[in-house]
């Protein structure tokens, strides 16, 4: 059932979604509170009733006497139907009035719990205070024949303090739920905001893959397609070679782009998991960039690559991936030095650079992403990445990657 349908069945309290004795707005009353206060007012006329025959099986009582007792034990009844709206001074007025008046006993027991239960402790021990101060005034001011003193004082006084107890145990249940409430509330909330993060987060990591991925292939199929355009009387072997490389990059491209489209679907319809680089496979790149025509140095100091942890191994592969990419768009022609130094225990350093272009060229518009998801990638690795030009004009892009002992 949602909410809408067994709200009726709540107090008003905890249909709404204030806590009990929240004065910032006033509840309807439910279909439960309308039973509620009508068994209350029957259970109080009924009391009424019984003492007002009492005090009418006393042959001493006055005619005038029984006549008021009777209209305001009937009053202090009605009262209790706006003792939602005004709890406190209710519950107060019937104290005052129950000192004097036995027909309106069961109206400012019905009063006293009200408060009890919808006000916080320090009004209700007030007005409890005040209840037991008033309770040997009724039996000193109206004595019951059958009834002594002492016994009808402490009936006065135990009925308000079982009434009072009753209703704070039901104000701290009422309160319960509705704090339990409002965490499974909260509970919710949180798991759709962290649902919405591990989903933003996945699809930064795919978008930050493709731009690693497929920016490296295609500023290859730029540079070979721009040669092919200014150069139509290439010789046929170099227009071959040219052309051999443009298929192999745009074949890898839609490889890479398969893989990571892949991550997408369920694993069933997956097409099966391609190798993932490493720094074992960092040569492979070196030599297909060294193929597009790009010069290249690579410095490997590391004795047995294949011994690095594969993640961090993999965030290498792509930063120099995406380094060589950043050259071959705004250095093209120059002469690029990847160098890799490290050892387990020391950490993994690699760095990309390049001199400034000699030669002018057509500029390849870039958004800057890659240098911002390589950030990304490092710190995520545990390490940090630096970037920026040097002071003869060229690039350089530096990481430092872990590699625990």
């Amino acid at each position: 059932m949602t909410r809408t349908e067994y709200r009726w069945l709540l107090p008003s309290a905890m249909a709404d979604p204030e806590l009990p004795g929240d004065r910032r707005g006033r509840s309807r009353r439910t279909v439960r509170d309308w039973a509620v206060d009508l068994t209350a007012f029957l259970c109080a006329a009924l009391i009424g009733v019984l003492a007002a025959a009492a005090i009418e099986a006393d042959p001493t009582t006055p005619d005038g006497v029984l006549f008021a007792d009777v209209v305001i034990g009937a009053l202090a009844c009605c009262a209790l139907w706006v003792r939602r709206r005004w709890p406190v001074g209710v519950a107060v007025a019937l104290v005052l009035v129950a000192a004097v008046e036995p027909v309106s006993a069961g109206a400012v027991l019905v009063a006293l719990f009200g408060v009890a239960v919808h006000r916080p402790f320090r009004p209700v021990a007030a007005i409890g205070a005040l209840a037991l101060a008033l309770a040997p005034v009724q039996p000193y001011l109206r004595p019951d024949p059958d009834t002594s003193f002492t016994g009808a004082t402490v009936v006065g006084v135990l009925l308000p303090l079982l009434v009072i107890s009753w209703g704070m145990v039901v104000r701290s249940r009422r309160q319960l739920v509705v704090t339990l409430r409002e965490r499974a509330r909260r509970a919710e909330a949180e798991a759709e905001l962290r649902a919405e993060q591990a989903q933003r987060l996945a699809r930064e990591a795919i978008a930050r893959e493709m731009h690693d991925v497929l920016a490296h292939r295609l500023t290859l199929l730029s540079v070979h397609a721009g040669a092919l355009e200014f150069r139509p009387d290439a010789p046929t072997a170099e227009v071959a070679r040219a052309a051999g490389v443009i298929r192999d990059s745009a074949h890898e491209a839609l490889q890479d782009l398969r893989e990571i489209i892949g991550v997408l679907r369920s694993p069933g319809e997956s097409d099966g998991d391609r190798p993932q680089p490493t720094l074992a496979t960092l040569e492979s790149l070196i030599s297909e960039s060294r193929l597009a025509g790009m010069k290249v140095v690579l410095d490997n100091r590391v004795v047995d690559p294949a011994t690095a942890p594969a993640a961090t191994g993999r965030t290498v592969y792509r930063i120099a991936q995406e380094g060589l990419t950043n050259a071959r768009k705004h250095a093209p022609g120059a002469e690029v030095t990847v160098t890799v130094t490290g050892a387990r225990g020391e950490g993994l350093t690699v760095e990309v650079c390049n001199p400034a272009p000699t030669e002018p060229f057509e500029q390849v518009p870039g958004s800057g992403q890659g240098l911002i998801g390589l950030t990304e990638r490092a710190a995520l690795a545990g390490g940090s990445l630096g970037h920026g030009p040097r002071p003869d004009g060229g690039f350089r892009v530096r990481a430092s990657l872990p590699w625990p002992a």
